[in-house]
């Protein structure tokens, strides 16, 4: 018989008991925000086992460790880990120290440059500190894939790679566009899969959480459980968080995000640069408000209330979290003087920049898009057009102007500044 697609699901519904309160809330809790829950009655079925046994279920969440810090992006999935956490269930933050080595290819147009062992070890350290920011340190599993992922061996890895065809693993939306447009995809960008699949046979997981470009890796899980003799994973995507410039998903390389660990001030000036329709979708992400609140708070504001007053809400609820109550307190009072009374801020970042050699002066566009005011020159040349850019407080709308060597705090909008030494 021919084997489904991976990223299709083909069990029969049954149809379902009146749920228990306990159930139909965690149901709700489980389902805020989220983009896909596979499969909802066996998800049903655990909780109410749970629920009767009083035993936890075990839930997943993985990361690799490829950068030393983490956005407000990648916060979407620990929420979503700390509201199941706040319902009893055993959470585990694994990091993948292991699989770091391998590389996700998943979304990539081209195989991912592998990390050393160094940098995995200090990129999972900071990975740790930041993501008990969110979840409960003490009631939280940590673990890494390296302790049973290492002792495979040559001949595990090879068992292991037997699980699955190359025709199943291009069933992947990458790999097969990969394949078609010629780009090379290396022997072992297939492994990313089965690794991570095996990580939930060796955790014992009921539900696996992950983004919406995850979910080819956590069916894998599900089929290497169902092959092991364990009861399949149910699987949670989360939706990719939208970033600043309401576009594209956040990401450091689009210059777009909130980083966890910038000052209290950044942070607070990104968040109330973002659309007030984009505020919206980042309260159901990001926010530990009750979906009431949020509901309340939304009324209040298509009934005349500013929105700027939820958005600062939203700003110092995330400040909090991942800093202090003060700082949050701080950073509105800064962002009030600086922007109701002209002030500078006092973490202005400084840029020093290198003319080109042989150069006597650089083009404004070129200097906003270095110093990562703007994410590209032809947004940066908008900003110029449509004057919101700033130099030493007088507004520039030339794009063809040009800088000699010297210091200028320039700024973009309202709420992006740096002191850029161009020499």
């Amino acid at each position: 018989m021919k084997q489904p697609p991976i990223g299709s699901v083909h069990e029969t519904s049954t149809t379902q008991a009146p749920l228990s309160d306990s159930t139909r809330h965690a149901l709700e809790v489980t389902k805020r925000g989220c983009e896909e829950l596979l499969i909802e009655n066996e998800w049903i079925q655990k909780l109410e086992k749970s629920h009767q046994s009083k035993i936890p279920l075990r839930i997943k969440l993985g990361l690799d460790p490829t950068a030393p810090d983490i956005h407000l992006g990648h916060t979407v999935v620990l929420n979503k880990l700390r509201q199941l956490q706040e319902l009893g269930h055993q959470v585990i933050f694994l990091i993948g120290d292991f699989t770091s080595m391998i590389g996700d290819p998943s979304g990539r147009n081209s195989t991912r440059p592998p990390l050393t062992r160094e940098q995995i070890e200090e990129n999972a350290k900071t990975y740790h500190q930041q993501a008990v920011k969110i979840l409960d340190a003490e009631k939280t599993e940590i673990r890494f894939n390296s302790e049973w992922c290492m002792p495979l061996g040559a001949d595990g890895m090879i068992r292991l790679a037997s699980r699955y065809t190359v025709a199943r693993m291009l069933e992947r939306d990458d790999f097969t566009k990969r394949y078609r447009e010629g780009k090379p995809i290396a022997v072992h960008e297939f492994l990313y899969p089965l690794m991570q699949g095996y990580d939930s046979v060796a955790l014992k997981s009921d539900l696996e959480i992950g983004g919406t470009d995850q979910k080819f890796n956590l069916l894998v899980g599900r089929e290497l459980q169902k092959q092991e003799g364990q009861d399949p994973q149910c699987i949670l995507t989360m939706p990719l968080l939208v970033g600043l410039d309401g576009v594209e998903k956040m990401s450091k390389s689009k210059n777009n995000y909130v980083g966890v660990t910038e000052s209290p001030t950044s942070m607070f000036g990104k968040i109330m640069s973002i659309s007030d329709e984009l505020m919206w979708n980042w309260y159901t992400l990001l926010s530990f408000r009750s979906m009431d609140d949020i509901a309340a708070l939304k009324r209040a504001c298509e009934q005349g209330e500013n929105p700027r007053n939820a958005k600062v809400a939203l700003a110092q609820e995330i400040i909090e979290r991942f800093h202090s109550r003060q700082a949050a307190e701080e950073a509105l009072a800064e962002f009030e003087a600086r922007f109701k009374q002209g002030a500078l801020p006092d973490d202005m970042p400084e840029v020093n920049l290198q003319l080109n050699t042989g150069d006597a002066d650089a083009a404004l566009g070129w200097v906003l898009k270095s110093a990562n005011l703007c994410a590209s020159a032809s947004e940066a040349n908008r900003n110029i057009e449509q004057g919101g850019v700033k130099i030493d407080g007088e507004k520039a709308a030339d794009k063809s102007a040009r800088l000699k060597p010297g210091t200028y705090v320039i700024q973009v909008g309202k709420r992006r500044f740096a002191k850029v030494n161009l020499v």
